[in-house]
């Protein structure tokens, strides 16, 4: 199957890296190698390790990059283990790196996957096929109230309990087995009037089932966590995001490595101690161009954020 992905805010941010061409740096997203291409074109003796949990992509990108640059190592896990991964072959500490936290056309294109309302496909969204959660482990066999739970949290549905309801007393019957059953039960949790408004029906509870299924929120801190602590001075870290939870945890984990203490008054000087080891680069997100957005629609949401170590 032949599949076409237009990487979101391309050049802008591999450029906002500030990419040194003998540095050492890390695509957390690798996908369809949008942005890999873009910071191996910029870098002579630096090398990239690119991460990605889905198998497919590893190997659609090893097909597709001919020749296959010796300067880019691709590495097949979740980018949550970036800084155990990147030990194992001997790196610890790197100068830039970069995170596409958008799902890859070709994931939601595959009908096969699960990830979309727009096919009739078996309950599935992993993004790592070799993991035993799957989105039908959860429609059947988690709780009302975790069901709740993460349709409110993950997806920001207010009509959490009543689609919550309608799988409950569905599955009573018999398994929800695929996307389009689901799609049914969700549309008759939600009063006709909303239906009518907002984009699709489905779009926020299969939204917040492929966050639950991929532990998306928690894999992102702990990446982040590890990422700041790998980067050397002058190095930065971008960051684009296309979901309000994604992007809140993103500015929250960058204002609390960014902010200094409150000074006592009085003070003429900071000491160097009490100076914090970031600097915002971004004060407010990048977003794309009107431009951009018209021509390609999965655009509209994104936001980057930069930080760069200083100290």
């Amino acid at each position: 199957m032949e599949y076409t992905h237009e990487t979101v805010l391309l050049h802008t941010a591999a450029n906002e890296l500030n990419i040194q061409p003998n540095g050492t740096y890390v695509d957390a997203t690798l996908g369809r190698a949008g942005h890999t291409q873009q910071i191996l074109a910029q870098l002579t003796d630096g090398q990239l390790y690119a991460f990605d949990q889905d198998a497919d992509a590893i190997a659609a990108v090893k097909q597709n990059l001919v020749p296959f640059p010796q300067n880019l190592h691709l590495l097949h896990t979740n980018f949550r283990n970036i800084a155990d991964a990147l030990a194992e072959v001997g790196v610890n500490s790197v100068d830039g790196v970069l995170y596409d936290l958008g799902v890859s056309s070709p994931q939601f294109d595959d009908s096969k996957r699960g990830f979309s309302y727009r096919f009739d496909a078996p309950l599935d969204m992993r993004m790592d096929q070799s993991q035993d959660l799957t989105a039908r482990t959860i429609v059947n066999e988690w709780s009302f109230n975790e069901l709740v739970r993460i349709f409110s949290r993950y997806g920001e549905e207010k009509f959490a309990k009543q689609i919550a309801r309608q799988i409950e007393r569905a599955r009573a019957e018999k398994p929800v087995e695929t996307t389009f059953e689901l799609v049914e039960l969700i549309k008759a949790g939600i009063p006709a009037a909303a239906r009518r408004t907002g984009g699709h029906p489905a779009k926020k509870t299969f939204q917040a089932l492929r966050v639950a299924v991929n532990d998306e929120l928690g894999a992102l801190e702990d990446s982040l966590t590890d990422a700041l602590k790998l980067l050397n001075v002058g190095g930065r870290i971008a960051v684009i995001t296309f979901q309000s939870l994604e992007d809140r945890l993103v500015k929250t984990m960058f204002r609390e490595v960014s902010s200094t203490p409150d000074i006592p008054r009085g003070l003429p000087v900071m000491p160097d101690q009490m100076q914090a080891p970031f600097k915002l680069v971004t004060r407010k997100p990048i977003v794309p161009t009107d431009e951009e957005i018209e021509h390609n629609h999965r655009a509209h949401s994104a936001k980057l954020r930069v930080i760069e170590r200083v100290k």
